[in-house]
């Protein structure tokens, strides 16, 4: 069983594809109009098409890190649904597997802008939106990598313990209005990240998993429905995990 998000519009970054297309169907079939935010005008049209939706479904071709696209996007989605009242941060990129002194700095400034900038910037742009109608839930999509030492991945995993952080203080901000933000902390999810990363790499990520197995698109995307509903009333600044027993703190 689902939960109610009839009445609600969510902004879905990097929704064209595995988590964040993920996230939108199951946002869609617990009610919800989605606005897919992504970078890959392809990609948009076919998770468009398969999504269907009913006119619930809308499109925006958006660079996360882009304060003007991400401006007009928000205009856009509110002229076509008049509201924003979830938004999931999801977009981010993997980066290079490499030791912190082999990684070229243009390397780690692009997973800093597009995993932990374009998190501020779409923030930024939606919260006084939220604050005029006193609603809203905000779920940004970290990483159990930004809890945890996360050896060859220097630029994701700081990124992704930005995102935690920044989550806690904009929570902390909202804390006496009605709008919530957390973030999730997943461990390894079965998604296209996996497949620019060695293969031994990926092993040792498994191995960490005391359930023996990676999660799924749907098992995120089931979390995220939750946190983003009127029944997680009494949670804000929280990281919620979903990592197979991998983290205890």
């Amino acid at each position: 069983m689902g939960v109610d998000l009839k009445g609600d519009t969510a902004v879905v970054t990097g929704g064209a594809q595995g988590l964040g297309r993920a996230v939108a169907k199951r946002l869609l079939q617990d009610g919800a109009n989605v606005s897919l935010w992504d970078r890959d005008a392809a990609a948009l049209q076919v998770a468009a098409a398969e999504l269907g939706g009913l006119g619930r479904v809308h499109t925006r071709q958006v660079d996360v890190v882009d304060e003007r696209q991400v401006g007009q996007s928000v205009e856009n989605t509110l002229a076509q649904f008049g509201t924003i009242s979830i938004l999931v941060n999801n977009a981010g990129i993997a980066g290079p597997n490499c030791e912190t002194w082999k990684l070229d700095l243009g390397d780690w400034r692009r997973v800093i802008d597009i995993n932990l900038t374009g998190v501020f910037i779409c923030c930024r742009a939606i919260v006084p939106t939220m604050l005029g109608t006193n609603y809203g839930r905000i779920i940004n999509i970290s990483s159990v990598a930004g809890k945890e030492a996360s050896p060859s991945i220097v630029a994701y995993a700081a990124s992704k313990a930005g995102v935690i952080g920044l989550t806690k203080t904009l929570a902390r901000e909202l804390a006496r209005t009605d709008i919530r933000v957390n973030c999730v902390t997943p461990a390894a999810i079965v998604t296209a990240i996996l497949d620019g990363w060695p293969k031994d790499y990926v092993a040792t990520l498994l191995a960490k998993i005391p359930m023996g197995r990676f999660g799924t698109p749907e098992e995120l995307a089931s979390m995220v429905a939750w946190i983003a509903s009127r029944e997680a009333s009494f949670s804000t600044g929280a990281t919620f995990d979903l990592t197979g027993g991998r983290s205890d703190y």
